[in-house]
């Protein structure tokens, strides 16, 4: 029985990421498995940079690593391509992950903080991940379309209605996004698994059995710190 683990939106807090990675690796006991990172690993925690550091160097060879991409993270890399202004992603908690890298001197260009190895592996992330049963995406999907017509602002920043159960098709979707500190919220269609970690201290696994369709098999909790911020 194969598992895949998804790891919601974290950002920046590395604790919460460590603790996880714990808690899977015991839970699958030596098994191979699968870990989906739903994005959003920057901005907002203090720890932005080093998630990013494990997740481009990842060091666990019984885990396969799927890591899609957040809208922070796109934030992230427009800004230091110069396609958005700077202050739009600092004001969104880009000013916590320019801290992770040490600070910006009076002058200095993004470019030249942010390593050049980071920010390519953060421009190469795909949007989507589907297996047999699921969608995992960081925000979700357009119910009425084929997934290679899916739009990359629905991906990333899709917002669902309140009450809304849709998956798509006989796919559950998973995702992360929609920040609620009560969760998960699962319905019969799909998964939030964002539960404001970065606030909270509180992060929401769910484990998905590849064999079974519809949602989590189980959801696998860890703890840190709460913040005030």
């Amino acid at each position: 029985m194969g598992l895949t683990y998804a790891i919601p939106d974290l950002h920046g807090r590395l604790d919460l990421l460590e603790r996880a990675l714990r808690e899977i690796l015991e839970h699958a006991a030596g098994r191979d498995a699968c870990v989906v990172a739903l994005g959003d690993y920057v901005d907002r925690g203090p720890n932005s940079r080093e998630i990013v550091e494990l997740l481009t160097t990842w060091p666990f060879p019984s885990l396969r690593l799927i890591a899609l991409k957040g809208n922070h993270e796109a934030m992230m890399w427009e800004a230091c391509n110069n396609l958005v202004e700077t202050d739009w992603w600092l004001e969104n908690g880009g000013d916590a992950t320019l801290a992770s890298y040490g600070g910006l001197r009076m002058g200095e260009a993004l470019r030249t903080l942010i390593p050049e190895r980071h920010l390519q592996w953060i421009g190469k992330l795909p949007t989507i991940y589907a297996d047999p049963h699921r969608i995992f995406v960081h925000a979700g999907v357009d119910p009425r379309l084929p997934l290679n017509q899916q739009n990359e602002r629905t991906l990333l920043w899709k917002r669902y209605p309140k009450g809304s159960s849709l998956g798509h098709g006989m796919r559950h979707v998973v995702h992360g996004h929609h920040a609620n500190e009560q969760g998960p919220v699962v319905c019969k269609g799909r998964t939030n698994l964002d539960v404001m970690a970065w606030r909270t201290g509180r992060l929401v696994v769910g484990v998905f059995c590849d064999d079974k369709a519809g949602g989590a098999v189980e959801f696998l909790e860890v703890r840190g710190n709460s913040s005030a911020g």
